[in-house]
């Protein structure tokens, strides 16, 4: 059995070649030790929905997978990161139906506002993905389908897509995970982030309670699934070396962002824990461990001159002023490792496309990601050269290689079959999911620590003039 410290630990995954002959002939470094490494995937195992090469495994999973009965899928919420919209790539149900095919059956859709699940049911069924969604049921809460639903309609998994607000924590009106587990124990999660609007040490308890029932559970960050990233822990994993620095950037396009809630941070609680979140996740997947109290951060507020924006979607007049939301936000924190982080994100593009890096450092290596929404592109400079070599995989899909992950998992928990994404290595890669719940706290906490600091480093606001 090998441990965190231990040299097998860390075993290499991708083809050593892959960098040229300096991967082939670095040796791992003696003195140090690095944090426990979070669970990682091939990268050549990953890719978009049509990018799957029709090698002998893979032919060999879809025959397995022919020969499987049904999948039920039941969707809590009934809005755009479940169904899609023309804001992102987001869309669980488009994902589903690639991953499962005349296996799944959507047993219903459960949103307040029945008439949109009405909608979707009707876009749906005028595809050929009609079978799939025909006989769904259209609820008004989790309750309602219980009531309703026969043991043939018993879900197989829950994609949870509803407002962070109602769910991700213990606390009663805000537990939608355990309403769902009391009713379908069985039942694996998805829970889209942000995991909660909950404090924290209500996320953390969630976590424990999620962890004695076994259950399968994996939470929406889905860059962590890209090959770019999958292939820099691939060459971390080969140095062996530890990171030494993060450095992460987020500007959004923030003029087609026309959710009054989204403006609002009592509702949303503020661009870092609703949108940020992504990258500091991704900081945290390369950095370690945060130390909380090493966090420091600063804003840009709306009432300073740097935060008047032109292209607000929203009325903004109507949110009171103390709930408007900062422009940008810079912070800095510490690692457990004694790596450092600098993150900043802002509300800067009017366009549609958002500009996002990541940069990890280790001794004599650079890694650069670009454009990790678009066209995810890696820039690795390594001890040998000053020039940078430029990776990247087209076609690649992170949102279907999550619920791909996620799906297998709940699969090989009910037949002991091998995920068909997850590595031969289980102490490394729980069944292929790469975003836990527990883990997903921690991200969290992280995002609550910055927004925190900067909210402690404001200058007073003064009320607007009309």
């Amino acid at each position: 059995m090998t441990t965190p410290d231990s040299p097998t630990h860390r075993k290499p995954s991708f083809g050593a070649g892959i960098l040229g002959s300096s991967v082939e002939r670095l040796s791992s470094p003696t003195g140090i030790k690095p944090s426990m490494r979070k669970p990682s995937i091939d990268p050549s195992r990953l890719g978009g929905m049509h990018a799957l090469t029709p090698s002998p495994q893979l032919v060999k999973e879809m025959k397995a997978m022919n020969l499987k009965g049904h999948y039920n899928v039941l969707f809590i919420g009934a809005g755009n990161i479940n169904f899609g919209s023309d804001q992102g790539p987001w869309n669980h149900s488009v994902r589903l139906e690639h991953k499962l095919q005349t296996r799944l059956r959507v047993v219903g859709i459960v949103d307040p506002a029945v008439h949109r699940a009405k909608e979707v049911i009707s876009v749906k069924c005028a595809t050929f993905v009609e079978s799939a969604y025909k006989d769904a049921r259209l609820c008004k809460d989790l309750d309602e389908f219980a009531k309703l639903a026969t043991p043939a309609e018993t879900p197989h998994a829950i994609v949870i897509g509803s407002p962070a607000q109602f769910h991700g924590s213990n606390l009663p009106g805000q537990d939608l995970e355990l309403q769902c587990l009391k009713h379908f124990p069985e039942a694996a999660l998805f829970v889209e982030k942000p995991i909660s609007c909950a404090p924290v040490p209500a996320c953390y308890a969630l976590a424990d309670i999620l962890d004695k029932k076994k259950s399968i559970v994996s939470v929406g960050y889905m860059l962590r699934y890209l090959q770019v990233i999958q292939q820099m822990q691939r060459i971390i994993a080969e140095t062996g070396k530890p990171v030494m620095m993060v450095v992460a950037r987020y500007v959004c396009s923030y003029a087609k962002i026309n959710s009054e809630v989204w403006w609002n941070k009592s509702k949303s609680l503020g661009p870092i824990v609703e949108q940020g979140t992504h990258l500091v996740d991704l900081c945290r997947y390369f950095g370690g461990e945060a130390l909380l109290d090493t966090v420091q951060a600063t804003s840009t507020e709306h009432y300073e001159e740097a935060g008047k924006l032109e292209m607000v979607p929203i009325d903004e007049s109507k949110i009171p002023v103390k709930d408007r939301i900062p422009r940008t936000t810079s912070a800095i924190w510490k690692f457990d490792t004694g790596a450092v982080c600098s993150f900043s994100h802002a509300l800067t593009l009017q366009g549609t496309k958002y500009s996002t890096e990541l940069e990890v450092y280790l001794d004599g290596w650079q890694m650069k990601v670009v454009d990790l929404y678009n066209e995810p592109t890696l820039f690795v400079r390594s001890p040998e050269a000053d020039a940078e070599q430029k990776i990247n995989f087209p076609s690649d899909d992170p949102y279907f290689s999550e619920i791909s992950a996620w799906i297998d998992a709940s699969e090989k928990r009910d037949s002991n079959n091998e995920s068909a994404i997850a590595e031969d290595d289980e102490t490394d890669i729980p069944d292929g999911i790469l975003s836990s719940f527990r883990d997903s706290c921690g991200t969290y906490a992280l995002t609550w620590a910055i927004k925190e600091a900067s909210e402690r480093s404001l200058k007073t606001a003064a009320e607007p003039k009309h």
